[in-house]
């Protein structure tokens, strides 16, 4: 399977974030995308770089304050100001967040707009986010365009991920929403329709957010009940979309610790639906993080199941894009995400 890879995905390597009530080394580190890269170079898939589309189509997902914040962040933070008179040479957390009992209003100063714009401690903004996270929303759009140019499979290798991120909200190691991003470009291109399916351990709530209203994207999620897994506020069953978006939102939680049967019957649940859908092109948030050694899920995936995953997807028959998500166990993460691709391309090809 074609493979689109970018290098600045090393310009995020975060020191820090909080998980467990303590500040920990990022599991979500440049590792990650290394071990995907060597996998699929070893398994013989051919690989280009992105082409740089500019910020239009970021633009067509995000909001335009909010991206403006994440370009100018790393100036703004680090000149000299009340705060420091040298400046801030170290990675940023928020600190406060406009919660219930505050107003949403937009603050003029950078530390107030780091937790208006967040939504958790758990995502270091540092000098080099900008240059990685542009890259990775490059990298989807450049296998957005592979995929409308004739390839049946493209496996864009996004770091850092997506999928939490929402129009101007980042967290849960998210800034630019990559699959939300390459399905609206499908849809500006041509596709009448696009589905989007995310297999990550963790709801992708950014991505369920920016489309909940629509009927020519529909969004299915297979992930950890939110009443005990990360991000909690949302991915619940009946949450079936709102206005012209309702019944296009699907969200399919499990327990923790949920066994092989019950994911790949939750697996196949969601295929049907994607399938009645009659998309013209298929997005895939591919976490990683449902395999059995994740350090930080509980779900109980082995590598032969990432192969079935493959071949279901691929018996779907819709061109489809996969983006790189979560998966936070690095030594076998590469070997998962090759099961996946040559799964699909064992179907998609027969």
């Amino acid at each position: 399977m074609l493979t689109v890879y970018s290098d600045t995905h090393h310009e995020q390597a975060g020191k820090a974030e909080l998980i467990n009530g303590t500040l920990m080394p990022c599991f979500e580190n440049p590792s990650r995308a290394d071990m995907v890269r060597e996998a699929v170079d070893a398994a013989g898939f051919p690989r280009i770089g992105p082409t740089d589309h500019g910020k239009e189509p970021i633009l067509a997902v995000h909001r335009e304050n909010y991206v403006r914040f994440l370009e100018t962040f790393w100036e703004r933070w680090s000149r000299p100001s009340r705060r420091s008179a040298t400046g801030r040479d170290y990675d940023a957390l928020p600190l406060i967040w406009p919660t219930r009992c505050f107003r949403q209003v937009e603050p003029e100063d950078i530390d107030g707009q780091l937790g208006y714009f967040s939504m958790d401690a758990g995502t270091p903004v540092t000098k080099g986010t900008w240059t990685a996270i542009y890259g990775s929303a490059q990298t989807a759009l450049t296998g957005a365009d592979r995929l409308l140019a004739g390839e049946n499979g493209v496996f864009a290798l996004c770091r850092p991920p997506g999928h939490h991120a929402a129009a101007d909200v980042f967290g849960g190691y998210c800034f630019f929403n990559n699959a939300a991003i390459a399905a609206q470009y499908l849809r500006d291109k041509g596709c009448s329709r696009v589905a989007v399916l995310d297999v990550d351990y963790h709801h992708g709530n950014g991505t369920q957010s920016i489309f909940y209203d629509r009927a020519d994207v529909l969004f299915a999620s297979i992930h950890g009940d939110p009443r005990t897994e990360f991000p909690f506020y949302l991915g619940f069953a009946d949450e079936k979309g709102e206005g012209a978006g309702l019944g296009f939102n699907h969200n399919f939680p499990l327990p923790a610790g949920s066994d092989v049967p019950a994911w790949m019957g939750a697996l196949a649940d969601a295929c049907r639906v994607i399938s009645a859908f009659r998309p013209d092109a298929l997005v895939v948030s591919l976490g990683l993080d449902t395999y059995q050694g994740d350090p930080i899920s509980t779900f109980k995936l082995d590598t032969p199941e990432f192969i079935s995953m493959g071949e279901q997807l691929g018996r779907l028959g819709v061109p489809t894009l996969f983006c790189l998500e979560g998966g936070y166990a690095v030594g076998p993460i590469g070997a998962n995400a090759v099961a996946v691709l040559s799964g699909y391309d064992s179907t998609a090809r027969s």
